[in-house]
């Protein structure tokens, strides 16, 4: 797992973006009232950062063109996002976050 913050620097309501390398997407990183959820960092709707979105409970709206995802599944909840984000594994260890990023599927040719 990759460590993110300490909880105490990532408020409830608070997210952060983190960019581990050059081949793995982006990742948002919430902390909600439920605890902390991870999820691509890029609206499956069009290119905006859900980091900067609006978290409400466990969801996240995005700041372009207002669609909301869940953060628990990755589903969006309304138009115009069609698609699913990806979730990632999110675990506390002594006060420190980390995330497990999910493996990328590969298309099949």
């Amino acid at each position: 797992m990759i460590p993110v913050c300490r909880t105490e620097d990532l408020p409830e309501g608070g997210s952060v973006r983190i960019e581990i390398d050059e081949t793995t997407p982006a990742i948002a990183v919430f902390h909600t009232e439920d605890g902390f959820y991870a999820v691509d960092d890029t609206c499956s709707h069009q290119d905006a950062s859900l980091s900067e979105g609006w978290a409400e409970g466990c969801f996240v709206e995005c700041p372009l063109h207002a669609a909301l995802f869940d953060l628990r599944t990755g589903a969006p909840t309304c138009l115009p996002a069609r698609h699913p984000v990806r979730t990632h594994e999110v675990g506390v260890f002594d006060g420190m976050v980390h995330v497990r990023p999910a493996v990328r599927e590969e298309a099949v040719a």
